[in-house]
């Protein structure tokens, strides 16, 4: 007999005949549990709503609320549902047995009591509960965990979007569990001159993408910083921030086979000049008063695959009124209010309309949407707007 079934438990024990109910209590005590009883089936479930029990033995025939009525309440009950609950039965009443298994009683105990059969029943019963406690106490700890690892990765993402006369940022986050492979960015390089847009999705989900999704990040700004000191070349410095998250990752963690699409852009607020690389990712929509002009394809393949992929840069001009929408394939693929996939050629219909606002954007494109964690295909949802003034 193992540890955990030897130790001892809180049993309540639930019988309106007191003969019964004393003959239980003697032996489970000697055994080393301790014991508080029941007469009938509304006070048990007093009590067990008031305190923590290990388990129950029920019996079945009983004033107030019999014993089905109870174990199915227990069982319906989501703080209570856990608790295993043995049946008390007369030997050889194999319709009221089959009854509360059905009912979810975990076991049964024979009329007269066995000693040996108790013994073994309780034991049983008490290895589950501890068991499933166990198990319950090893998911808050990983839950606690996520959650923190949740807010430090939320401390990945800018605090505040860049700002630039006659210019919207705005963006939309939401990760399908506690951590997500998404991110985006927003930063001003070159004293405010120029900003950096990136937005990335690492290959899977979980914690294994949140980790990559750091580090793809971390690159994008560390290297960033480092390539734009001067005004030069922007397709070129762009090219070579890709190329070189690119390298690092295949380089040093080619084993993981962790990969991220990726567009990174560099905005000159001044113009409206935008280069950018599409390393695989979605096509993000330049949108005008007249609706999409363009999209920006990939031009290279995902980032991380391998060392040395080639990267080309592409160019568009961000004109007075247009907005560059950016997302992840999350966007698309959510859940619409009425039940259909969100699709490309909806997020088109809904940017052939003027976009007022980046946040109007925004908020249109999420009125549309009915994301749900309990859909199976959902995924990590990321968007950013970057619209400019008519002026």
């Amino acid at each position: 007999m193992t540890a955990m079934a030897q130790a001892p438990g809180r049993i309540l024990v639930v019988d309106d005949t007191e003969a019964n109910r004393d003959l239980l209590v003697r032996r489970l005590q000697r055994q080393g549990h301790a014991t508080d009883t029941a007469t009938d089936g509304q006070q048990a479930l007093d009590m067990l709503r008031a305190s923590a029990f290990d388990m129950v033995l029920l019996d079945i025939m009983m004033p107030v609320m019999n014993g089905y009525e109870v174990l199915e309440r227990i069982r319906a009950d989501d703080g209570l549902r856990h608790v295993p609950v043995v049946l008390i039965s007369a030997l050889g009443d194999g319709e009221s047995i089959v009854k509360g298994i059905e009912l979810g009683a975990d076991d049964y105990l024979p009329k007269p009591f066995n000693p040996h059969i108790l013994r073994a029943r309780v034991d049983a019963s008490l290895a589950k509960k501890r068991l499933h406690d166990r198990e319950q106490m090893h998911a808050r700890s990983l839950e606690r965990e996520l959650e923190i690892a949740r807010k430090i990765q939320a401390g990945f993402l800018p605090e505040a979007l860049p700002e630039a006369p006659g210019w919207e940022l705005a963006t939309w986050f939401q990760p399908a569990r506690q951590v997500s492979g998404d991110f985006y960015d927003a930063f001003p390089v070159l004293g405010g001159t120029r900003t950096v847009l990136v937005v990335a999705d690492v290959c899977d989900k979980g914690v294994g993408a949140a980790l990559f999704m750091a580090l793809f990040r971390s690159l994008f700004r560390v290297l960033a910083e480092r390539l734009f000191t001067s005004g030069g070349d922007n397709a070129a410095q762009v090219r070579e921030l890709v190329s070189g998250v690119n390298d690092y990752i295949a380089r040093t963690h080619g084993r993981a086979n962790m990969f991220a699409t990726v567009f990174a852009a560099v905005l000159d607020p001044a113009t409206g000049d935008l280069v950018y690389v599409n390393g695989g990712h979605e096509a993000p929509m330049l949108a005008g008063l007249q609706g999409v002009r363009e999209r920006l394809a990939p031009t290279g393949p995902a980032v991380g695959m391998m060392e040395g992929l080639p990267f080309l840069s592409g160019h568009v001009v961000v004109g007075p009124g247009e907005v560059l929408v950016a997302f992840t394939d999350g966007v698309t693929d959510a859940l619409c209010a009425d039940g259909t996939r969100f699709s490309e050629e909806r997020l088109l219909r809904l940017l052939a309309r003027p976009v007022p606002s980046a946040d109007g954007a925004v908020d249109g494109i999420r009125a549309e949407l009915q994301v749900s964690t309990h859909d199976e295909a959902f995924d990590d949802v990321t968007l950013l707007v970057v619209r400019r003034g008519l002026s």
